[in-house]
């Protein structure tokens, strides 16, 4: 319990393994990557599954040509904070619908990586007052949730105990990002230079944004959001979350 109700506590840090699930490229860069660069640094697991390829996230360029760049590029970004392994679901971006198919596909990932803590984006109906969040954001992140329950139970999505995937009951929390409820925070001092290298490997993606150098671009955005969030955390950098046990 925080006996200080303005200020954001330590996010644990005795697991070893994550799992970072997100509905697009570019969704973990806001921040998320700068903590993660510091749990692979410690010599924790983290692996990243993108619900999309981000295909429809660049105006004029189609969605095939579009799903190929933005992989590499999130390939590249994951790669710039120690994360190798990259998994893409292929649900298609724009529409992800929230349900059992959704569903099941997360359990699966999660029976399969079985990590402590699970890593999402905001789940919730807004980013802030006033700021509403958009469709695949709600849609992913209630179903991870979810699927962090249903990964423990073997009588629910029975297939994936035939395809070889045994209940997994071990995620401890799940940490959510960007949330307009955070409740914990992770310093990133030390680490919000990878983060920014991190972003910036998105290059077509920023470069279709803003006539900003993604580099300066990065920067700028993770600096100031580090910075507000370092006002309930002892004035250090940091990224927030809001934390759910499991």
């Amino acid at each position: 319990m925080n006996d200080r109700p303005g200020e954001l506590l330590p996010l644990p840090d005795d697991w070893q393994r994550c799992l970072a699930i997100v509905a697009h490229p570019d969704d973990l860069e806001y921040g998320t990557a700068s903590a993660i660069a510091g749990w692979t640094a410690a010599g924790r697991d983290v692996a990243y599954v993108l619900v999309t390829r981000g295909e429809a996230g660049i105006d004029g360029l189609p969605p095939q040509q579009a799903a190929a760049l933005r992989e590499r590029e999130q390939r590249a970004s994951a790669a710039a904070v120690g994360v190798s392994e990259v998994e893409f679901l292929d649900h298609q971006d724009g529409v992800i619908t929230e349900g059992l198919r959704l569903r099941r596909d997360l359990t699966r990932a999660i029976r399969r990586h079985k990590p402590e803590l699970v890593v999402t984006l905001n789940h919730r109906d807004t980013w802030a007052p006033g700021a509403w969040n958009t469709p695949d954001h709600r849609a992913v992140g209630r179903s991870v949730l979810d699927a962090t329950g249903d990964a423990g139970n073997r009588w629910i999505f029975p297939q994936l105990v035939e395809e070889g995937y045994e209940p997994w009951a071990g995620v401890r929390w799940v940490a959510v990002f960007a949330s307009p409820e955070p409740s914990h925070a992770v310093d990133v001092t030390d680490t919000l230079e990878a983060g920014v290298r991190s972003l910036a490997e998105h290059r077509a993606y920023i470069e279709a944004l803003t006539s900003q150098d993604p580099t300066d671009y990065a920067r700028e955005m993770l600096t100031r959001n580090a910075r507000a969030v370092g006002e309930r955390f002892s004035g250090r950098l940091a990224a927030a979350f809001e934390l759910f046990p499991r």
